[in-house]
Parts: C-alpha cells; sequence; structure tokens
C-alpha cells in the first residue's frame, strides 16, 4: 500500500499546480509536435537520405529513456523537482526552435538528441509534482487532465504548420516554435509547485542510494510494471497507422490525397486521445483503475485486429483511428495514475522514471519489430504481433492486484 496524502481537506482536483502543469505540457507539445510535423519535408530540404529520420528519432528516443530514468532518481529529491522541470522545458524549446539554422541532418540529430534529454528527464519530476498536487484518489482526474492538454497541443501543432507553412516557410516556422515552448517553461515556473520534503525523503546521490531506492518499490508495483512493459514491447509508433492508410488509399485516391487523408486520420486519433483523457481518469477514480486500463490495452487488440480482418474503406479507417486514439487516452492516463496509487511518497520519482523507461523501451522495441515484419512479411504480420501483446499485457494487468 501507498503513503496516502492526507494533506488535503478539499475534494477539489483542479488545482493551481494541475492548471499549470497542464498547461506546460500543452504548450511544450504544440510547439515541438509542430517541428515534428515539418521534420520529414525540412530534412528532406537538407538534403537528408530517407533513412536519417529513423536514426534521429531511433537515437533521440534512446537517449530520452536513459534520461527518464535518471530523471526518476533525481525526482527523489523534491528540492530539484521543478528546477529540472523548468529546465526540462526550456531544453525542449531552445533545441526546437534551432532546428531552424541548421544546414545538416546530423546537426538536427544532435539537437533533436538533446532536447528529448530534456524532455525525458523532466518528466519523473513533472509526474511526482502533478501527484502532489490532489489528494489521493483523484490521481485519476489530474493526469487525465493533463493528457488532454498535452494531446490537445498535438492537435494544435500540426494545425499551426498547416496554416503557416504557405505563408512563412519552414524555417521561419521553425523559429515560431519558440513561443509556445517558452511559454511551457514560463506556466511551470509561475504554477507548478514546489517538491514536498516529507521524513522519508533522502538524497539519491549514491548508487548504493539508487541500489536502496528499486529495493523500495513494493512488489505490487513490480507486477503491474510488468504488464505495462508487455503490453509496450507490441504498442508501436501511430505513425505506422498513418503509413498504413496511405498504402490502404493510394491505389483508390493516388498518392498525395492518400497522405493527407491520412493526415486527417491522425488528427482525429489525437482529437480522440484528447478528448477521452479526462473522462478516463475521472472513471478509474471512481471504478478502479486495474479493470479499466486492461479494457484499454484490448482497445489496441480490436484495433489491430480491425486492421488484419475489416475492409478497408475510409470510414473503417475513421473507426479504426478512434479505437486508436481511446486506447492511447486510457494507457496515458491510467498508467500513471496507477504508479501513483501504487508507489510510496518517497519513491514516486523513481517509480515514475521507471515506468518511463519500460514505456521507452517498448516504444523502440515494438516499433522496430512491427516495423520488420510489416517490410519482410507483411502488415498483417505486424499487426498481429501487436494485437498478441496488448492481449498477454491486458492479461497481466487484469491479475495484478
Amino acid at each position: 500500500m501507498n503513503e496516502r496524502d492526507t494533506s488535503f481537506s478539499s475534494k477539489r482536483w483542479l488545482t493551481r499546480g494541475v492548471l499549470g502543469i497542464g498547461l506546460a505540457s500543452l504548450f511544450s507539445d504544440w510547439g515541438h509536435e509542430a517541428a515534428t510535423a515539418i521534420l520529414p519535408a525540412f530534412l528532406t530540404s537538407l538534403g537528408a537520405p530517407a533513412v536519417a529520420l529513423g536514426v534521429i528519432e531511433g537515437v533521440s528516443d534512446g537517449f530520452s529513456s536513459f534520461a527518464k530514468l535518471v530523471g526518476g532518481f533525481i525526482a527523489d529529491r523534491p528540492a530539484w523537482r521543478k528546477p529540472v522541470g523548468i529546465v526540462g522545458y526550456l531544453a525542449t524549446a531552445i533545441t526546437t526552435f534551432e532546428y531552424a539554422f541548421a544546414q545538416s541532418w546530423p546537426v538536427v540529430l544532435l539537437l533533436r538528441a538533446l532536447g528529448w534529454i530534456g524532455r525525458g528527464g523532466r518528466g519523473p519530476s513533472r509526474d511526482t509534482l502533478l501527484a502532489d498536487c490532489v489528494a489521493s484518489g483523484q490521481e485519476g482526474r489530474a493526469f487525465g487532465f493533463e493528457r488532454a492538454l498535452d494531446t490537445l497541443g498535438a492537435v494544435l501543432g500540426p494545425l499551426c504548420v498547416t496554416a503557416l507553412l504557405g505563408v512563412l516557410g519552414a524555417r521561419s516556422v521553425l523559429r515560431w516554435t519558440l513561443l509556445p515552448g517558452a511559454t511551457a517553461a514560463i506556466a511551470f515556473a509561475l504554477l507548478a509547485p514546489a517538491g514536498k520534503t516529507t521524513a522519508h525523503d533522502t538524497p539519491a546521490n549514491s548508487l548504493e542510494a539508487l541500489r536502496a531506492r528499486f529495493s523500495q518499490l513494493p512488489k505490487s508495483y513490480w507486477h503491474f510494471l510488468a504488464g505495462v512493459f508487455t503490453h509496450g514491447i507490441g504498442d508501436f509508433a501511430p505513425t505506422l497507422f498513418i503509413l498504413r492508410a496511405s498504402q490502404i488509399l493510394a491505389p483508390r485516391v493516388g498518392m498525395d490525397r492518400a497522405a493527407t487523408i491520412s493526415v486527417a486520420l491522425y488528427t482525429f486519433y489525437n482529437i480522440v486521445n484528447a478528448a477521452a483523457s479526462y473522462p478516463a481518469g475521472a472513471l478509474c477514480d471512481r471504478i478502479g483503475k486495474r479493470g479499466l486500463l486492461g479494457a484499454g490495452y484490448l482497445v489496441s487488440a480490436i484495433t489491430c485486429a480491425g486492421f488484419i480482418l475489416e475492409r478497408p474503406t475510409l470510414p473503417v479507417l475513421v473507426m479504426l483511428f478512434g479505437l486508436a486514439g481511446v486506447h492511447g487516452a486510457f494507457q496515458q492516463s491510467l498508467e500513471k495514475s496507477a504508479a501513483a496509487d501504487l508507489l510510496p511518497r518517497s519513491v514516486r520519482g523513481s517509480g515514475f522514471g521507471v515506468l518511463a523507461t519500460a514505456n521507452g523501451i517498448g516504444d523502440m522495441v515494438s516499433s522496430a519489430a512491427v516495423g520488420a515484419l510489416w517490410s519482410f512479411v507483411s502488415p498483417a504480420a505486424g499487426f498481429l504481433y501487436a494485437g498478441v501483446f496488448a492481449v498477454i499485457g491486458a492479461a497481466l494487468v487484469f491479475r495484478w492486484r
């Protein structure tokens, strides 16, 4: 059992801190998702080969996963949580802005890696502060709200690129990303709470202290993490949904129109994700997290089955992208709120870091495995792989107590 927070006498969950952290997530995603949307075209303009984008994303995700683990140990030092969050948001904003001045793709790789180190390192501190903002039993609402605003930023970023690209050009749009990125750091600095120190908090400043942190993570948390990681190694990047939609539609409507429709479907995915995040978090506070999280994993399996079995018409694709958005909302909101419920306050930072790292490793493994099966066997083989691990992950989560 985790230590329950008894410092909240109010039922109010939308505190100043929850709002500030949510706004920081919204503006940060607004900026770096705008850059992500324009990155393929920008790299092409630099003469980069097609493999460059894969290298940039893979290396950046690898650095981010390591930063999440280190960031988790840092987050167990309450006084460091807010400063680490501010520096992390600024690092992502500044490095994204500096893409505009790159003249070769290795420079973009370096900047992306540095920005993703800041993004990964700030995550556990942000999540720990967010869990501290509300009373025990209200974590689902808080994390659902933060995920909803984060995903709203992922919708606004590409929409702004669509509106501005023809007027400003790629480099000017990349320079513009500094505005939402800096706003995220300011919102976090002004509204996020300082870290709470308890009698159990001890500095994590040695290898032995780091091992001690692991030993303090409850056995129930490791059981929960097993289900999360199993699901994660089949939970591939949503950009593969875009690729599959393009492949399905291109023979009927042509490559250019297929690409446009696929981006619209991805925007719909993010809208559904944003709309479902808070309701998912609020519902889990009322009826429990285990069953809802397992159900969310099963939605992923149903989505994969739909791509294998259903006739690929546009209405079917809309339905499947919508289901994928529901799965994303349940996963992102409920995993963190369940972790907050299981973790003692003194090691919440480490626990969030381990959770983020497990998901980061899962992202790398799943996208590589699905991509390889897709290329060397068939797209159906890739979706079958993902669906099987989604079902196993759901089974493990349902068994977790």
